[in-house]
């Protein structure tokens, strides 16, 4: 069938989808269900015959709104909180998966150059971390105790400051996306390049391994939530950048919805890191090896299994869904 002749043929449907996502026409979840199911049978006919015509992106735009106008119809499970976090975040996460992977190769880059310039230049980590805190380190060290410093003040002091802390990181990791996301890359930078620099400083210190056993009882969490707070950064520029077939304002508005929920799901990491800094890697070398492992391969386990394993999990649990096919997330794939 020729582009125009299907774009005749079926014009007044499309045209009263759209009436229909404006809200002018009101229609029944059943109804708008078989809509659904008719459209993407047009979407998947426009992507085999006319792949890079402006109708199948119009198409395809049209699938991913008469979806929302289905979902906010569905039944949520009574628990709110248990509902976003078992279905509407990992969906979300597998939607965007592109965009952690872009989150996550540029946090390994910026790691790496911060290694790599305290290997070759010994003031590097002076320069970034401070004098003072570079000094007090290696008197530490030299007590026998490289993980010292997160022994001062009390349990629930250190963990509430760190707790503020991180989470005020992380809203600058976020909301610096607005600038295209490289506010978000530039905040991760900052972050990356210090985290490397402090790495190799222990290193160059014999103390490597005493700083793994402290920092990263915490560092887990607190690290990869970085990474998925500049997931979403991204996100939020690119709905600014690439608003495809809807308006800036509209792109940014989707974006911005999508993205804060991202966000909001690494909130409560940052909370457990800040509780086990605060009360658990005070006594990291003082706790038998093992119980360190369990602790850092424990907490990596969860958050790997969460953000990079359940997403794709939960995605193929619900493709025989009737109101979830899988063709709404090619359609809504950015």
């Amino acid at each position: 069938m020729r582009e125009v002749a299907f774009i005749k043929q079926n014009k007044e449907k499309w045209l009263g989808i759209e009436q229909i996502i404006s809200g002018k026409i009101k229609k029944n979840p059943d109804d708008l269900a078989s809509l659904y199911i008719n459209l993407i049978n047009d979407l998947s006919f426009a992507q085999t015959y006319y792949p890079k015509s402006k109708v199948t992106i119009y198409i395809n735009h049209l699938s991913s709104q008469i979806f929302q106008q289905i979902y906010k119809t569905k039944r949520i499970e009574k628990n709110r909180f248990f509902h976003f976090f078992k279905t509407e975040i990992p969906l979300l996460i597998y939607k965007y998966r592109r965009y952690m992977l872009y989150a996550f190769l540029f946090f390994v880059l910026f790691t790496a150059i911060g290694f790599i310039s305290t290997f070759y230049d010994k003031n590097f980590a002076r320069s970034i971390l401070g004098d003072d805190y570079v000094n007090m380190t290696i008197e530490n060290i030299k007590k026998g105790n490289a993980v010292a410093v997160y022994g001062s003040g009390s349990n629930w002091g250190t963990a509430f400051y760190i707790i503020f802390n991180n989470l005020m990181v992380g809203a600058k990791l976020y909301i610096w996306g607005v600038f295209g996301g490289v506010g978000s890359l530039y905040a991760l930078l900052q972050n990356s390049i210090m985290l490397g620099s402090f790495q190799y400083f222990f290193k160059q210190q014999g103390a490597l391994l005493d700083s793994v056993r402290g920092i990263w009882l915490h560092g887990v969490f607190e690290i990869f939530s970085m990474v998925i707070e500049t997931m979403a950064g991204l996100i939020l520029g690119a709905s600014i950048l690439f608003p495809k077939t809807l308006s800036r304002f509209n792109s940014f508005k989707t974006g911005f919805k999508d993205s804060f929920k991202i966000f909001l799901s690494t909130v409560p990491f940052t909370i457990v890191a800040g509780l086990i800094e605060g009360f658990v890697t005070r006594y990291a070398l003082k706790m038998p090896f093992y119980l360190n492992l369990m602790i850092i391969f424990g907490t990596l386990s969860i958050i790997v299994f969460y953000y990079f394993i359940y997403s794709r999990i939960r995605y193929k649990q619900l493709i025989n869904d009737p109101i979830l096919p899988e063709a709404r997330f090619r359609a809504t794939d950015k």
